[in-house]
């Protein structure tokens, strides 16, 4: 099989989005504006080009170290496999762009990073390609980059811009690489998923 590998620096323009299938496989995505620069002798000054978005999607462990690692704003490089589909939904149609990725890390000629091995634990290997394609889906819906550039920007040191706008933020915290929470049926709160409860104490008890 013939496949369009790539890799592309940006920053990342939306906060990331989280989500785990019924298989249980971790998966994240986020967007990536991704701004050329070029000399321009008649101004004698660098100046911006124009602004490519693409889509990012991650898998398992992965998604995981992304979701505790990368934050909005953040200048990074993308390896990954090209995919260019077509799209329609409430009566708007277009087309996206998306990175199904392999490696993604911090962009190192902008700044310093800190590198920390995460344990590796035995994970569910079928993929939930349905799973991914909906979660890519979920950035059709949104408002083009254009329509909300002139409320908010990513601008990082040497001049790459991106547009953030209002989108949702269904990120996780990252400050402790905390993964997603679950509802507790008593209304206590969200529960960490892995952590037991009283209750799955007296069922072990008993």
């Amino acid at each position: 099989m013939n496949e369009t590998m790539i890799s592309i620096s940006g920053n990342v323009a939306t906060d990331l989005r989280f989500a785990r299938s019924d298989r249980g496989t971790s998966l994240v995505s986020f967007r990536l504006a991704s701004t050329p620069r070029r000399y321009d002798r008649s101004q004698g000054s660098w100046v911006d080009g124009r602004t490519t978005y693409v889509t990012v999607v991650c898998w398992r462990s992965l998604a995981e170290n992304v979701a505790a690692s990368v934050h909005k704003g953040d200048p990074v490089l993308v390896f990954g496999r090209l995919r260019v589909e077509a799209w329609e939904r409430d009566g708007r149609s277009g087309t996206t762009v998306e990175i199904d990725a392999q490696t993604v890390g911090h962009d190192l000629t902008r700044g310093t990073s800190a590198f920390r091995r995460a344990r590796r634990e035995q994970r569910e290997v079928n993929s939930d390609a349905s799973a991914a394609e909906e979660l890519a889906r979920s950035w059709d819906a949104e408002p083009t980059e254009e329509q909300v550039a002139a409320s908010s920007k990513v601008t990082g040191p040497s001049g790459e811009s991106g547009s953030t706008g209002d989108l949702p933020d269904v990120g996780v915290s990252s400050e402790e690489g905390a993964l997603p929470t679950r509802p507790r049926a008593d209304d206590q709160g969200p529960l960490a998923v892995g952590t037991a409860t009283s209750d799955d104490a007296d069922r072990r008890a008993a």
